[in-house]
């Protein structure tokens, strides 16, 4: 691991124990060239991920661009931070399960989208609005209204 104060390689692990939410490595180090001392966190990474943008280009996937986005559609959002963390896990955790090595970018705009809206709605329309690219009121107004009726208890009276 390279040392943030000298750019040295050789740093050496001092102590490692699990971080707090407990998907990491929480690694103190230091430099022997500078005696400089800092904290790294690793994760376990079961399976390389690409991921498939529209235009076909590949590009490694990043749980911290997926955590961004995340916190982006949360921001100021009266959600514990715990909450979005077991989020952003279980859909790396689906995404490594599924078997493919490669997944379109869609599979997991969509994977974000219903694990938000089950979390917080305004959350939901903020990422909707951008991951579907909205560029007028009438967008918002569908979304809202299919999330209005996604939200509907099912009509006894109706065959299922």
């Amino acid at each position: 691991m390279r040392c943030p104060y000298c750019g040295s390689q050789d740093s050496q692990v001092k102590d490692s124990r699990p971080a707090e939410d407990g998907g990491a490595i929480r690694r103190r180090r230091v430099c022997p060239d500078c005696n400089g001392r800092f904290t790294t966190f690793e994760r376990i990474q079961l399976r390389e991920l690409q991921v498939l943008k529209k235009a076909g280009r590949k590009v490694p996937f990043d749980r911290d661009k997926l955590a961004r986005s995340v916190e982006v559609a949360l921001r100021k959002r009266p959600v514990d931070p715990e909450r979005i963390e077991r989020l952003i896990s279980g859909i790396v955790r689906r995404l490594e399960q599924s078997g493919e090595q490669e997944i379109p970018s869609d599979t997991i705009g969509e994977m974000v989208m219903e694990a938000l809206k089950g979390l917080d709605d305004v959350a939901y329309v903020r990422f909707a609005s951008v991951y579907r690219d909205f560029r007028e009121a009438k967008d918002f107004e569908s979304v809202i209204g299919e999330l209005a009726r996604s939200q509907l208890p099912a009509d006894p009276a109706k065959p299922a």
